[in-house]
């Protein structure tokens, strides 16, 4: 007989309206995570269950598990039976062991998989986004994108002779379940990791990876650029560009398709896969328009007879092509924004139904010329919690993946983003000229906090940096100052903008690289190490890099009070644990440095929170003999003449350390400054070559590197 639970109140909360409305209740992470907690119990009490299950492939999962949980049994009311149900599948997805991957074991390569019927395509979908999960949860990477995306990657794979035929993946966070179903599945375990592959698409990872991607918006370009070139080498490939998780509200992918459109000869196949995200909630004028291609009732009803009847009549599926666009103008009441730049557009159609996927894919491979297809998906499909939670779960660390809890470190110091976030409310409420801006990246470096608490005052733009920055310069014209926040590697979008727009007027813009210097395992395209070097050379632009969590704070109000073009840069991550919550606010003076220890033998100079280990270093310096004078430089821009003036006439050497490119960086400036004022220490930087860094955990790269502390030591001790 079943174990009878007396007390679910903590399963399901919501409405029933809610429920309707989105397929599953409104639930917290608390009755989520019980509902898994629960379902567990249930087959640990019936072990039978989950092997008898995962016989018939979750055919009859709802009927069995539905009566399990039947309100008579557990007393659980419709909406919480409904999420014990939705658990059930999610926990059994996720628990079975790797000998019951019997046809992902099986499939190695695109080549495999068409040999499969459209049966067992399912089943294999549903093995690889158990893989997925099951191996994220141990070593994390960008989860929530790639289990909404999964259908489409096997579909793709599945029409279309890759890789001669070329699909381009618009970022990477879309690409798990493609990486594994080109021959990557042993390789994925070690995704991210120093000397593994790529979490995104890499061109010399793989011939399956057509173009690389980490940043957003690139695909359109990149494929059209590709399907030209096969039509002046009279090629038959086809070229797909797969673009979604917000990117398609880039200028760039707009750019694309205004040159693709007006190629009408040019083979060439975007997919929008539109999952109303980007990391967080999709925004902008774009959003509303597709929401209301995809919610449109008469057309969508017309759309799925015709494709019906289309797929079994090519006479009429020519008709069709023609009258196309009068058609969707009618039935929508409106031009078609595709279909004004010359593609003609198909769908929406369901991106989590192979059927439909296949049979549409296969009627597009058919039709020349530019063409889009809108398909739409739920970000994180699969796993109860990504699909609650998507902007967390879009990279949500180590988890359970039995009850969907995050293992979080206990007793960290706040995150750099989180005293940013914090640090911005509270300047917003001390003054009313205060604003925030990110192109799509609020809850990434906390914007979310000012959105939260004073959403008026908060600006998501959509993925579109340059705009971020522009926009920021006219409400600074306007009289606001605003603190527009982008993360380091993307700022370099908008160079052009900062100079031209920001730094050339003199606008007090404050603008925030979240994620500068490296940042770890998502590698070579998030970098943030050219920041410093590129932006040194700009007139009136102040750049700061913050040692701790109160230098931050401190530097954000004097970017405040300070009227001009002002640069912050600070790392991924957690702080080194200064005090900084509820701190009275300082003004820290522009270009002006602070002595951290004296010494008389060797200078030590660092900007930026790579300080730390330069401070341990000159400690064990000191056991050894050596005295260690260590000065926070807290400027990249403008240096501090008067410290470095004091250096250059007490040292013979120095050592200049920094988290970012040496190639114009700081310590070059610092010895080009010696040498042009009379000084001739000898100066030895650390910091990045002339070199691209691959993934790997930020300790291993600041070794690999050599400023990490011991290499640091090293360089002291002159080892």
């Amino acid at each position: 007989m079943m174990h009878k639970y007396s007390d679910f109140s903590a399963i399901g909360k919501g409405s029933a309206a809610d429920f309707a409305e989105v397929g599953r209740p409104a639930i917290s992470c608390e009755g989520m995570q019980e509902s898994m907690r629960l379902v567990k119990k249930i087959f640990v009490l019936h072990a039978d269950l989950k092997k008898y299950l995962s016989l018939f492939t979750f055919q009859f999962l709802p009927y069995l598990i539905r009566t399990l949980a039947s309100p008579k049994i557990l007393r659980l009311n419709k909406i919480q039976t409904s999420l014990v149900l939705y658990s059930a599948y999610s926990y059994l997805c996720i628990s079975m062991a790797a000998d019951e991957y019997i046809l992902l074991n099986r499939i190695g390569s695109p080549r495999e998989l068409k040999t499969l019927t459209q049966e067992e395509l399912r089943t294999y979908c549903d093995e690889l986004r158990r893989y997925i999960i099951g191996e994220c949860s141990v070593n994390p990477g960008h989860l929530a994108s790639s289990l909404g995306a999964v259908e489409l990657a096997a579909a793709l794979h599945y029409v279309y002779d890759t890789p001669e035929d070329k699909i381009v993946w618009d970022v990477g966070h879309q690409t798990y379940a493609h990486k594994i179903i080109t021959g990557r599945r042993e390789a994925f375990r070690n995704k991210r990791r120093l000397g593994g592959i790529s979490g995104f698409p890499r061109m010399a990872e793989s011939e399956y990876d057509a173009f690389g991607g980490g940043h957003a918006s690139v695909s359109i370009s990149a494929a059209f650029g590709m399907a030209k070139a096969a039509e002046l080498r009279g090629e038959k490939r086809k070229v797909v560009a797969v673009i979604g998780d917000g990117s398609m509200t880039g200028g760039l992918a707009f750019e694309g398709l205004n040159n693709a459109g007006a190629s009408k000869s040019t083979d060439l196949l975007v997919i929008l896969n539109d999952n109303n995200m980007a990391i967080d909630q999709a925004t902008g004028a774009l959003k509303n328009y597709l929401l209301k291609i995809s919610t449109s009732v008469h057309y969508n009803r017309l759309k799925q007879r015709l494709w019906g009847v289309l797929s079994h009549t090519p006479r009429l599926l020519r008709l069709c092509q023609k009258m196309g666009n009068a058609v969707k103008q009618g039935v929508l009441n409106n031009s078609n924004l595709f279909e004004s730049l010359n593609f003609r557009y198909f769908g929406p159609v369901d991106g989590h139904s192979l059927p439909e996927l296949v049979r549409t894919l296969r009627a597009l491979r058919a039709i020349p010329g530019p063409k889009l297809l809108h398909v739409m998906t739920v970000k994180g499909k699969g796993y109860l919690p990504a699909e609650h939670d998507k902007p967390v779960w879009h990279a949500p660390g180590r988890f359970n993946p039995e009850t969907g809890e995050r293992i979080v470190a206990q007793g960290a110091a706040a995150r750099y983003q989180d005293v940013f976030g914090r640090t911005l409310v509270d300047l917003a409420q001390l003054d009313p000229r205060v604003v925030g801006v990110t192109p799509a990246m609020p809850s990434g470096c906390s914007m979310n906090m000012l959105m939260q608490a004073m959403p008026e005052r908060c600006f998501d733009v959509g993925i579109a940096e340059g705009h971020a920055v522009t926009f920021s310069a006219g409400l600074a014209a306007a009289g606001m100052v605003p603190f527009c926040n982008i993360y380091s590697s993307f700022m370099q979008r908008a160079y052009d903008n900062v100079i031209h727009d920001v730094a050339i007027q003199n606008l007090p813009v404050v603008l925030c690289l979240d994620r500068g210097g490296l940042v770890g395992e998502d590698g070579v395209t998030h970098h943030g190490l050219f920041d410093m070097a590129a932006f040194g050379t700009v007139p009136s632009l102040t750049i700061a890099a913050p040692m701790d969590e109160r230098e931050l704070r401190n530097m954000m109000y004097s970017a405040l009070q300070a009227g001009g073009p002002y640069m912050i840069r600070y790392p991924r991550g957690n702080g080194a644990g200064a005090p900084w919550q509820d701190e009275p606010f300082e003004v820290l003076p522009t270009g002006k440095g602070r002595c951290l220890r004296e010494g008389g033998d060797v200078a030590l100079l660092t900007v930026g929170t790579v300080g730390h280990a330069a401070a341990r270093a000159a400690e064990r310096a000191a056991a050894e003999g050596l005295s260690v004078a260590h000065y926070d430089l807290r400027f990249a821009k403008p240096l501090d003449e008067e410290l470095l003036a004091e250096v250059g006439s007490r040292f013979a050497r120095v050592v200049t350390v920094e988290d970012g490119s040496l190639r114009g960086g700081v310590g070059e400036t610092v010895t080009a400054w010696f040498n042009s004022h009379g000084f001739k220490p000898s100066v030895r930087s650390l910091g990045v070559g002339d070199e691209w860094i691959e993934h790997g955990t930020p300790a291993q790269l600041y070794a690999l590197c050599g400023f990490d502390e011991e290499s640091i030591l090293r360089a002291i001790l002159q080892r």
